[in-house]
């Protein structure tokens, strides 16, 4: 999304070249619902290089490190490429390495699973669909973690797959968490948190897990605490990139530290960063790198010309909840604004709801799939504001 926006915003003579991996493109919202055989793996996986416009370079390799003293990025294999202006858009990647007993080969893919990457998804649903009864618990490791939602779709999610196939009553679900209720927001905590009471999912909050224990299938808390599980849906640490960490220029977790309005490093001026790779204040989602583009580009064309920095990004994220039952909620909220009621993105027309539960939601998460390639990469405007608006919200100290 960055390099096609750089490409129309920059002049023709700019070089812009996008390092990556690999070549495979993951339409990563699409990763909830592989377990649930909703989408099949083919479908979230195009070309990286085919989303790119043309006249941006794409060169298919991994990075070992940078050096930002001599504004040189270090590739696999020893070739250096040096840049002027640099943009890290690493990401965050799950880490179940850091769980101890996660990985062995009691639990890991054949009771544990994960479906933060396309290959845990697919495992997943197999288990999912030879999965009789039990304990089912879902887990997150630690925040911050890429879609903070996605546990709580997957536990909504889960709860629907099983009555459907009539077999709910045989299982126990548990929605085990770092945090001391269902999400980071205290208003949508609370919602959500009624949601999973609805639902008949217990919530077992507080967990900081020490480890796991495969010889008795439990996770165990730092405080004591173990919970067994038949099948455990875990979303491991998450870390930034490697060479993040490796380049110095990682906090403890690899998250490059930005200005949370600008996107600029603090310690390196000609380095700016985007998405899940940066330590903004804000959830790690698709809408945040999509709301930082507009701010992203005006800053970088600033700082090309010696110009002060102009646009303030202010931590807009919003977000659809699969709440199961054919519906879902919408969140909106900023870096000091948390979610509240109301309707988005127009006031009184809407037409979808705020922090409640709706069919058009559902139809809204689902439609994004195709916005998000046909709009949203390519670089196509959106009738979504950028910035956070609060028409069409209810403040809370006015609600009821």
């Amino acid at each position: 999304m960055l390099a096609n926006a750089l490409r129309k915003a920059l002049p023709d003579d700019t070089s812009i070249t996008v390092v990556d991996r690999d070549d495979a493109h993951h339409y990563q919202p699409g990763y909830l619902f592989v377990p649930f055989g909703a989408y099949t793996p083919e479908r979230v996986v195009r070309s990286r290089r085919a989303q790119l416009a043309d006249g941006v370079r794409f060169l298919q390799q991994g990075v070992s490190r940078v050096d930002p003293q001599r504004h040189v990025v270090l590739l696999d294999g020893g070739d250096e490429l040096a840049y002027d202006w640099l943009v890290i858009a690493s990401g965050t990647t799950p880490q179940p390495a850091q769980t101890p007993g996660l990985l062995d080969d009691k639990v890991w893919r054949t009771s544990a699973f994960d479906f933060y990457t396309l290959d845990g998804a697919a495992a997943l649903h197999d288990a999912l669909a030879n999965f009789e009864g039990g304990r089912l618990l879902v887990h997150i490791t630690d925040m911050p973690i890429k879609c903070p939602v996605a546990p709580l779709e997957f536990a909504f999610l889960a709860d629907d797959y099983f009555r459907k196939r009539r077999i709910r009553h045989k299982v126990d679900i548990t929605y085990v968490t770092p945090l001391d209720g269902a999400f980071t927001k205290p208003v949508a905590s609370a919602a959500l948190g009624a949601l999973l009471e609805d639902r008949s999912i217990r919530v077992a909050a507080d967990f900081a897990i020490s480890h796991v224990d495969p010889d008795t299938q439990t996770i165990v808390a730092y405080d004591g605490r173990a919970l067994p599980f038949d099948l455990l849906v875990t979303v491991p640490l998450n870390m930034g990139a490697q060479f993040v960490i490796d380049s110095g220029l990682g906090d403890d977790l690899g998250f490059v530290p930005v200005d949370k309005h600008t996107l600029r490093s603090p310690a390196y001026e000609r380095i700016f960063a985007i998405g899940d790779a940066t330590n903004v204040p804000t959830s790690k989602a698709g809408a945040v790198a999509h709301f930082e583009i507009d701010h992203l580009v005006e800053n970088l064309q600033a700082a090309m010309a010696g110009r002060p920095l102009p646009s303030k990004y202010d931590g807009h994220a919003n977000c659809f909840v699969e709440s199961g039952r054919g519906k879902a909620l919408l969140l909106d909220f900023n870096y000091d604004t948390e979610p509240l009621t109301g309707l988005f993105p127009v006031p009184v027309v809407g037409p979808m709801k705020l922090l409640g539960e709706s069919r058009l939601n559902h139809l809204g998460k689902l439609a994004f799939e195709k916005i998000y390639w046909n709009l949203l990469l390519p670089g196509r405007p959106l009738p979504v504001p950028t910035l956070m608006s609060m028409a069409g919200k209810v403040p809370a100290e006015t609600k009821g």
